[in-house]
């Protein structure tokens, strides 16, 4: 049972931090020019609350797999 919780939250992580760079970088081409440097608040918009979600729930499943 516990590698089956294991695997489940490494691909939470991964589908969480590719989503997560996929929506970062659609929002840095939405808001800024290719010649500007994008800020730090890219971190802080509403649409990567979903990533961190999914990347908590997977760092959660990931601690209680090592635990079983």
């Amino acid at each position: 049972m516990e590698w089956i919780l294991g695997f489940v939250a490494i691909a939470l992580l991964v589908v969480g931090l590719v989503g997560q760079a996929f929506e970062m970088r659609k929002i840095r081409k939405s808001t800024y020019k290719d010649d500007e440097l994008a800020s730090a608040n890219i971190f802080m918009n509403k649409k990567n609350l979903k990533w961190y979600a999914l990347l908590g729930v997977g760092i959660v499943l990931w601690y209680a797999a090592e635990r079983m």
